[in-house]
């Protein structure tokens, strides 16, 4: 058990994080930071990345990663991984709960740039508030579970685990800046999200 705790402080740290950084959002603390980055990320890269960063907008949904997780769960086959689906669900939960009491609007229509690229339904969250961002959550929960599992692994090299980090940080980076870009959800949402995935995968791999 002793083993566990630093993997269990690190995630509870992580979720305490969400939980503040939630009430300075609810409180407009982060306003201003929020419209100028914004503004100052549409202002310096180029239309041409419309598409670019629409396509993440698409692998970035609850199907597209809930997919990804099980092939995940399907290659190591281990028993205890079957809290991550857990971790997953529970990470909608509070989605869903943060844009029903943080009082935090998306980003105007004027700043929106998502391109459709694919017509077809899919499950999300439809509410009038933005935080925290979904697609951020789901790449940091994913992203973390990866990292840990490829720490753990006894099979890679250590530069293959360096490779595997560096691919890992430039999908999360682009994932991140996409949603900022494209006008769907504002820095703060993206942080917040970033939070909530972090903390929710550390947790859930807390038996492996």
């Amino acid at each position: 058990m002793k083993k566990k705790l630093p993997k269990l402080a690190i995630g509870f740290t992580f979720f305490v994080l969400f939980i503040i950084f939630s009430y300075l959002v609810h409180i407009d603390f982060f306003t201003n930071i929020d419209f100028n980055t914004t503004v100052k990320l549409q202002d310096k890269l180029p239309r041409k990345v419309d598409d670019f960063f629409s396509f993440f907008s698409l692998i970035g949904t609850a199907e597209v990663a809930g997919i990804f997780l099980l092939l995940i769960l399907a290659i190591k086959r281990k028993l205890s991984l079957i809290l991550t689906l857990f971790g997953f669900v529970i990470l909608h939960v509070f989605e869903l709960f943060g844009k029903t009491f943080v009082d935090h609007l998306p980003p105007p229509h004027f700043l929106l740039r998502t391109e459709k690229l694919v017509d077809f339904p899919q499950f999300y969250v439809s509410l009038e508030n933005s935080y925290p961002s979904g697609h951020a959550a789901r790449a940091a929960f994913i992203s973390a579970i990866l990292v840990i599992l490829f720490a753990k692994s006894r099979k890679l090299s250590k530069n293959q685990k360096l490779t595997a980090y560096v691919v890992i940080g430039l999908y999360d980076v682009i994932m991140f800046s996409s949603r900022i870009y494209l006008g769907e959800h504002w820095l703060s949402d993206v942080i917040g999200g970033m939070f909530l995935g972090v903390s929710l995968a550390i947790l859930s791999l807390i038996l492996t």
